[in-house]
């Protein structure tokens, strides 16, 4: 039997999308990839997956708005961004940080920005995991793929 306790689909609000650098709309789609390809995502109460999971930003809140794979409504998870503000613009410096290294960079520099940058992602994927206990079990893979959408959901172009 198929693992149930997963997100088998991900849809990021419209409205918040915007038109975006095609790095990061690569780093999107690859978040999103790997997220469908391996997550472990389990609602809390007497829920059963696969998850279809659509995330939006309402009133400063990223709603984790999670149904079933025909659509129904399970539950709307909401996780007030404000901590998450300082780790997300610190991410975003050392994405362009790094972006820029690469063109022009030893790569022992782009090593050392890189390493910066997955420290802060894994900083933010475990403050994601701690947001959401008590609501949704996630792993840390799957917490970093869900920060890297959190991330681009806060770009507003």
């Amino acid at each position: 039997m198929p693992h149930r306790q997963r997100i088998s689909h991900v849809q990021l609000d419209e409205k918040t999308m915007v038109r975006r650098k095609p790095e990061v709309e690569h780093e999107r789609n690859i978040a999103i990839y790997d997220l469908l390809e391996e997550n472990y995502f389990a609602l809390h109460g007497e829920f059963v997956g696969p998850y279809n999971l659509h995330l939006r930003l309402e009133d400063n809140r990223l709603i984790f708005d999670v149904r079933t794979e025909a659509g129904d409504e399970l539950a709307a998870v909401p996780l007030p961004l404000k901590p998450f503000q300082a780790i997300v613009k610190d991410y975003f410096i050392l994405c362009e940080s790094y972006y820029s290294a690469i063109k022009k960079s030893t790569p022992s520099q782009i090593e050392a920005i890189d390493m910066g940058r997955r420290g802060l992602h894994n900083e933010g994927s475990e403050l994601l995991r701690e947001r959401l206990a008590g609501k949704v079990d996630i792993d840390f893979d799957t917490a970093r793929r869900l920060f890297t959408l959190v991330c681009v959901l806060h770009i507003r172009g």
